[in-house]
């Protein structure tokens, strides 16, 4: 099994390395790819990066406490996710291109061109602290599975994570990390669907296996049974708020900046379609595996139920397919993890520092530094996987998703009024998790609509927005 997953964890460290050799040495190379990344890699790469040991870990943790309504999640993220990207993703990769910049942050905040400084350091700020998190849990998640499968002390796990990301991270930067994401995919969905499988045949088929959750009160239930708000009414809310999670992706830094190192604008769609129909594959054997364990690992109180996927594979599958699971679980966090650190790096060299750097060994020292405060959240960490991860996940999406959609709309909302419209977002949906209300409500439905809400009145009020600007009409020709 050890011999297994280090024979997988060196096949993607060898990826990540090698991919110095197309390295430029630039500080666009570094964190854009120079934009020259083809359409199945940024498909890859982003559902790698999106779904990491949240899919592994997080989904199938709740699945097994929740049961089918869990299926909303999968619908509405979906869903919410494609949704925006017919707007969205051309018409940012467009701006990248106009604008010249590597971050994330530069592109909001330049997209009309001049230098909104202020602006930029906000959005990089707040991506910093939320990235930083985000990439805690995933160090978090790997551990977790390392712990379970080979009784490693659970520092250990995070430790190794780390230093996977620095190497991938010092090696080659957004191309490394897109490379061994694209490698780390594949092996994600076979694990998948090898536990999917395997799984099913032990619980007697596919008859057997409807029995038996029949057979577990509620679990078949189309809703969950402790929504706040009862009935119908609250069962689509909360349906309906699981949509507004899946358009938080726009939001995610990490995550969109695969798009921005597309090759060529003109391939958006055939990277979409790469996108969509392996997160969609991906994401329904999660929620199937996440419902077989419930009914193979029958002692609800025993153990934790993100440890689910993990434990089966232990009791089911021979050492050197378990060590292949653990290889899929460690890989999502890895890719998700590196993607973290490097958005966070960004956003320390090019948008918070007065003085930006370009030197890409310095930028590469500043990449080594984020790991280790990654590290040392991870180690000090007290709460769930899937709650850290959905916390930083709509925290971004609440402060960054309203300005992105109203400047994809071609509108123009001036600076005081997208900062009003970012810290609105945010401290609403920071507001509603704090007071339990997402239990009811994804916190990243009202906090997106808030932010949205002020850019509207705000553009109301100074007599609409200019009309859009050439480039963008192109990008809209492009789809």
């Amino acid at each position: 099994m050890i011999i297994s997953f280090i024979g997988f964890l060196l096949i993607f460290t060898l990826i990540g390395v090698s991919s110095a050799w197309k390295s430029k040495g630039t500080k666009q190379d570094y964190y854009l790819a120079s934009g020259s990344v083809k359409p199945w890699l940024v498909g890859l790469s982003a559902v790698a990066t999106n779904n990491s040991g949240y899919m592994f870990i997080g989904i199938i943790g709740y699945v097994y406490v929740t049961g089918l309504a869990s299926i909303w999640l999968m619908i509405g993220w979906i869903a919410g996710d494609f949704m925006a990207s017919m707007f969205v993703h051309s018409r940012l990769k467009s701006a990248t291109t106009r604008t010249g910049e590597v971050s994330y942050a530069g592109v909001l905040s330049n997209w009309y061109g001049g230098h909104n400084s202020t602006l930029q350091r906000l959005i990089g700020g707040i991506s910093l602290l939320f990235l930083l998190a985000y990439a805690s849990a995933q160090l978090v998640a790997g551990s977790k599975a390392l712990h379970v499968l080979l009784d490693w002390p659970t520092w250990v796990g995070a430790v190794v994570g780390a230093v996977l990301v620095t190497l991938y991270c010092f090696a080659g930067g957004i191309r490394a990390s897109i490379w061994t994401d694209a490698a780390q995919s594949i092996v994600m969905i076979f694990a998948m669907a090898l536990m999917l499988v395997t799984v099913t045949l032990s619980l007697g088929g596919i008859d057997g296996v409807i029995l038996k959750m029949e057979a577990v009160d509620g679990f078949l239930a189309l809703f969950p049974r402790d929504l706040v708000i009862p009935g119908l009414g609250g069962g689509l809310l909360f349906a309906i708020s699981w949509i507004f999670a899946g358009l938080s992706v726009i939001g995610q830094p990490h995550i969109m900046v695969r798009f921005m190192a597309l090759k060529d604008n003109n391939m958006m769609r055939r990277a979409r379609i790469w996108y969509y129909l392996w997160f969609f594959a991906f994401y329904l054997m999660a929620i199937g595996v996440g419902m077989l364990s419930r009914v193979y690992l029958t002692d609800v109180g025993a153990f934790d139920a993100e440890l689910a996927l993990p434990t089966m594979a232990q009791q089911l599958l021979p050492p050197v397919l378990v060590g292949l699971i653990l290889a899929g679980i460690f890989a999502a966090t890895m890719s998700t993890a590196d993607s973290l650190v490097l958005s966070c790096s960004a956003a320390i060299t090019h948008d918070l520092l007065p003085h930006k750097i370009e030197n890409t060994t310095l930028i590469k020292l500043m990449t080594v530094l984020i790991t280790l405060g990654a590290l040392g959240g991870a180690l000090m960490n007290s709460q769930s996987v899937f709650s850290l991860v959905v916390m930083a996940w709509s925290g971004l999406a609440s402060a960054f998703a309203p300005l992105l959609i109203i400047l994809s709309l071609g509108k123009h909302p001036g600076r005081q009024a997208s900062i009003i419209a970012i810290f609105t977002g945010l401290g609403v949906a920071l507001l509603w998790r704090y007071l339990g209300w997402h239990n009811a409500i994804y916190e990243g439905l009202p906090g997106i609509l808030s932010g949205l809400m002020v850019l509207g009145l705000a553009l109301l009020a100074s007599s609409g927005a200019a009309a859009p600007s050439s480039p963008e009409k192109e990008a809209r020709s492009s789809e």
